[in-house]
């Protein structure tokens, strides 16, 4: 039985990932880290901020300055407020669903701020939001969505999680939980849903609509693309 579902945010309720690479790869290279959008994808998307600085020190030999979080926020608000959109469907079937729900990020609490505000998801998610900032070790360690079942007053075994990402699906095996891969939104690339089904997703969904189908609804008629 489902008690709880946790979403992921980045590449699950937003499209926000290829934004995120475009603009994170042109902050790296003010500091001579050169990384092409590909490699981007392939080894940061999923990162806390703390492990990314860690991969750009460890394969680059570069330290990022302090301001570093500060002056990539400022440059990705920018094309946030521009461009971000939420994947299609997502409303609807938040709205929809018959069991509590809860967003599990590695992202910081500012950016899912900003993420929300600018989708007109906010009102939905209010008290229902949690971040790598607030356990010491973020996705793929299992504590963030081990933190989010526990505030929500559900047992592991009883939750639901929509993840996109390798290191999203290993934290949420890690915590016990089910899982299922969404494969839906731009930065996906061929090989991606071999890779969650490899870790034990009990589902590839491409689409809220067929997401539907996994959930507990309070309808279940067919969720409309353009909600």
């Amino acid at each position: 039985m489902i008690d709880l579902v946790i979403f992921d945010c980045d590449g699950v309720l937003v499209d926000s990932e290829m934004l995120a690479v475009r603009v994170m790869t042109e902050q790296l290279g003010l500091y001579g880290v050169s990384v092409s959008p590909e490699e981007f994808l392939a080894g940061f998307v999923g990162l806390d901020e703390r492990a990314s600085h860690r991969r750009v020190q460890t394969e680059y030999g570069v330290t990022l300055p302090d301001d570093f979080n500060v002056t990539s926020a400022r440059a990705l608000e920018i094309a946030f407020r521009a461009e971000l959109q939420t994947l299609p469907g997502v409303k609807a079937l938040i709205e929809k669903l018959a069991v509590p729900f809860c967003v599990g990020s590695n992202s910081s609490h500012p950016r899912l701020a900003l993420t929300f505000e600018t989708t007109g998801l906010a009102p939905l998610l209010i008290g229902r939001v949690f971040s790598a900032d607030d356990v010491a070790h973020g996705k793929p360690a299992p504590d963030l969505f081990l933190r989010a079942a526990k505030a929500m007053g559900v047992a592991p075994d009883r939750c639901l999680v929509i993840e996109d990402s390798v290191t999203g699906v290993t934290a949420a095996r890690a915590a016990g939980m089910r899982v299922i891969g969404f494969c839906g939104a731009s930065h996906i690339r061929d090989g991606h849903e071999e890779k969650l089904r490899a870790l034990g997703v009990e589902a590839i969904v491409r689409s809220y609509q067929e997401l539907a189908a996994y959930l507990p609804l309070v309808a279940e008629d067919a969720l409309q693309p353009s909600a």
